[in-house]
């Protein structure tokens, strides 16, 4: 396989797993899930998150490459666009990192049971398909970094590939804060870790505005 081909679909997964790594309400769900409810509702609210985003990414996909085969400018537009909402949110992200952890610290609830794993998926799920401003992160990095006549195989690998990388990055949150000396570490260095995670998305962002005019 030409390793021209893969760029793209590599370069798709680290700018996405920038982007779910950066922490905000989906992050503060899933720490406040796995520190009240414990691990087994952490997971739940995870693999909610990974399902949602590789349902945007799916809807996105086609609709991206459906308008693009028509309006040419929409490829230039949608970098733009893309490119200002991670700018606002690195913006986002800059002026709160001073501000505290908003999560729960009282006891586990039923979490661990069965009607309490499917809850947290439930909210997980929602949570995640309630922002719509996600489809159009991904239609941006799509159209910034998908080849103009992307071949079928990495349309049908990108929404699995979705998946793999929120589910992923959102269990492991699970898994650091459903422990309690990874969650001191996160509340102790959160001003210093916001503001780097703020600083990748907006050089993200600026790189996606400058391509994006220059056409």
């Amino acid at each position: 396989m030409d390793i021209h081909i893969l760029l793209p679909l590599l370069s798709i997964i680290v700018a996405i797993a920038l982007g779910a790594a950066s922490p905000g309400p989906s992050f503060v769900l899933v720490a406040r899930t796995a520190i009240a409810a414990g691990r087994p509702a952490g997971l739940a609210a995870a693999f909610g998150m990974g399902i949602g985003g590789a349902v945007f990414a799916g809807l996105a996909l086609l609709g991206l490459i459906a308008l693009l085969a028509q309006v040419g400018w929409l490829y230039l537009g949608l970098k733009v666009a893309g490119g200002l909402y991670l700018c606002w949110l690195a913006a986002r992200l800059w002026r709160g990192a001073k501000q505290p952890l908003a999560v729960a610290a009282d006891g586990a609830t039923d979490g661990a049971t069965g009607r309490g794993i499917l809850r947290a998926f439930s909210v997980g799920l929602l949570t995640q398909l309630s922002n719509p401003k996600t489809a159009v992160v991904y239609a941006g990095i799509f159209a910034a970094l998908l080849p103009a006549a992307p071949p079928p195989w990495l349309a049908i690998l990108l929404p699995p590939a979705v998946f793999l990388v929120e589910c992923g990055w959102y269990a492991l949150v699970a898994i650091a804060f459903s422990a309690g000396r990874p969650r001191a570490l996160y509340l102790n260095a959160k001003h210093w870790i916001d503001r780097a995670a703020g600083g990748v998305m907006a050089l993200l962002g600026i790189r996606l505005v400058i391509e994006g005019v220059r056409g």
